[in-house]
């Protein structure tokens, strides 16, 4: 879920053809969770095969990364490694929290009350290591890069995006900017209509891009302090101290030089260690050995993997590999590096 910093940071909306010719390193983790909760069934099921295995996340690794090859956009897929210990409660209850909707989605289903199904069902989103060995191996044939992370995906990304072997980490979380990557982008795989929970509207999903270095600067503030403001309204490695918010974090950051002065300020007892937190973000696990290779789909692979395997249209998968060939085709280039309002 990643730190609520989306009132804070400074956005640009773009276009698919400004990412033209770039490498971007995609969170895996974070946008395998997206296509579960938004492919689905009318009623907010998963999709299935005829075995029963859930293939929304294929799904929407074939269809939509096609979509960005086509626009020349070269993914490169960074998946989690070890998470912290420190993480342990936040899976906790992320848990409960599936497993409470899991049951309110059945029961939805049961009296064919459909739009409260669809909202359960969003909430109910499990990501296992079965799956996340399919999209490997899906994207393995796609011919596209795969990263294996040390720990957080979106640290190895900042390092990469920081070293410029990429241009920008993509995931729908800012945890990225917290770890120092450059550039984040937003919706880069979920743009297009989305309809608003619960009711009969529909409204445009644009990519966003975000610089670390200009929300710094427009926020007056360093890294380390864009740290402490994410510690205080509760990360993936802590809870929020109650009753901040990212406005009030703002303020204590900048009047007070060090986080023991803002705790004394505020008069709040914490039950973690703040620098533990701190380190995660400013010393994270990173690794830099890693390739980035793209090479020729295996069309055949690909065919037998999603329609002889898990009965995918044979023409939808056909056209989605005809784009995915585009990028060796056009042969692509490495991210260009131009001012972020170029």
């Amino acid at each position: 879920m990643g730190v609520d910093l989306g009132n804070l940071v400074v956005k640009k909306e773009i276009s698919l053809s400004f990412l033209k010719g770039r490498t971007i390193g995609i969170d895996a983790f974070n946008t395998l969770y997206q296509f579960l909760s938004n492919i689905r069934g009318a009623d907010g099921s998963l999709l299935t095969d005829s075995k029963g295995r859930v293939t929304s996340h294929l799904s929407g690794l074939l269809y939509r990364t096609a979509n960005l090859v086509e626009n020349e956009i070269r993914p490169v897929f960074i998946f989690d490694g070890e998470p912290s210990k420190l993480k342990e409660r936040t899976r906790e209850e992320r848990n409960r929290i599936r497993t409470d909707a899991e049951e309110k989605f059945k029961e939805a289903l049961k009296d064919g009350l459909i739009e409260d199904a669809k909202k359960y069902a969003k909430q109910a989103v499990r990501l296992n290591k079965e799956m996340i060995e399919e999209s490997k191996e899906l994207l393995q044939l796609m011919g596209l890069p795969i990263v294996q992370a040390p720990s957080e995906g979106e640290a190895q990304a900042a390092l990469m995006a920081a070293n410029k072997k990429i241009y920008a980490c993509a995931s729908q979380d800012y945890d990225a900017l917290l770890f120092g990557a450059p550039l984040l982008v937003r919706n880069l795989t979920i743009s297009g209509k989305r309809k608003l929970p619960g009711r009969d509207v529909y409204i445009d999903v644009v990519p966003e891009l975000i610089s670390l270095e200009e929300t710094l600067r427009c926020l007056s503030i360093d890294r380390r302090k864009l740290v402490w403001v994410a510690i205080m309204i509760g990360t993936d490695f802590n809870q929020k101290i109650e009753g901040i918010g990212p406005k009030r974090a703002l303020e204590l950051v900048k009047k007070y030089p060090s986080f023991e002065e803002i705790l004394k300020n505020l008069g709040k007892d914490i039950d973690f260690d703040y620098k533990e937190v701190e380190e995660i973000f400013l010393e994270p696990k990173q690794s830099d050995s890693f390739t980035i290779e793209f090479s020729e789909p295996d069309s055949e692979g690909i065919k037998n993997f999603l329609c002889n395997e898990r009965n995918f249209s044979e023409e939808r998968v056909l056209k989605a590999i005809e784009k995915l060939q585009k990028l060796q085709c056009k042969g692509g280039s490495q991210a260009r590096l131009d001012s972020w309002f170029g």
